[in-house]
């Protein structure tokens, strides 16, 4: 860690201390837990349950997590004690921790084009493995050979681009794979948990977001536009070009991160 991201993390964590209340958002695959082919294997990493569960039970946090899964996945693969709120789909999709749901509703358009897309992946994949979403469709090729992966990604590019200008759709690109969408982003996910938050304090609260792949950048561009008071952090075993703030390297930085923030709110009245 850089001399200047060590002095930013620090500095957050002393207005943390100071601050009554907070907001900690956080992102689900690569960051709470590893990235599976089987997406629901993907279990927490060791401890992490355990201190997300701390920082709950403290209730001086609004605890989120933003993810690109569906929302209702979140809950049983954390399996927390307490209900907590998600923001699902890429920010497209919100369960409330007392069970409302939010989905975004797409154009009439977005639907048919979408649908028609669903039925052509659902008949031919080209090999990599289809994903369907209330807002989008996704092909993934994590875990395929180079050779076949690159093919895969040609084929899928194909279909989608043209498409990603029309009716509100858009492309959506992460580590090995890529999603045609409608909706919010975790960038819009995270300004809307924001601004909610400022309506109801009256006031900025120190904010963190922790997230690993491309489409998290979105988040850390929203976080970073609140200032001194937010947080934008890369949880990520390798480094890459990033807008976050700090870098720090799961599971055992995560760990840290998380104990700090355990550490730093519980003095709070």
């Amino acid at each position: 860690m850089t001399a200047e991201a060590a002095e930013k993390l620090d500095n957050f964590f002393a207005g943390l201390r100071d601050s009554p209340r907070s907001i900690l958002l956080l992102d689900y695959d690569g960051t709470m837990a590893s990235f599976r082919v089987d997406r629901f294997e993907a279990r927490p990493f060791a401890g992490v349950r355990e201190l997300v569960g701390r920082i709950q039970a403290l209730e001086s946090t609004r605890l989120a997590v933003v993810t690109g899964r569906p929302a209702g996945e979140i809950a049983p693969l954390l399996g927390l004690d307490r209900p907590i709120e998600v923001w699902g789909l890429h920010g497209a999709e919100r369960i409330y921790a007392d069970g409302r749901r939010e989905l975004e509703k797409a154009s009439p358009a977005a639907t048919h084009k979408l649908d028609e897309l669903r039925w052509h992946l659902h008949h031919n994949s080209f090999g990599g493995l289809f994903e369907n979403k209330a807002n989008g469709a996704v092909m993934h090729w994590r875990g395929l050979p180079t050779q076949k992966a690159r093919v895969v990604e040609q084929k899928t590019r194909q279909l989608f681009e043209p498409l990603a200008h029309l009716d509100g759709l858009r492309l959506l690109n992460f580590e090995y794979g890529v999603e045609l969408r409608v909706g919010r982003d975790k960038g819009g996910a995270v300004e809307a948990i924001l601004r909610e938050s400022r309506e109801e304090a009256g006031s900025d609260l120190p904010a963190a977001y922790l997230g690993d792949d491309l489409t998290d950048e979105a988040a850390f561009r929203a976080i970073n536009a609140a200032g001194n008071s937010g947080l934008s952090v890369l949880m990520r075993r390798e480094w890459r070009e990033t807008a976050a703030d700090v870098w720090l390297r799961p599971p055992q930085e995560l760990r840290q991160f998380l104990g700090r923030w355990v550490d730093a709110t519980s003095g709070r009245g």
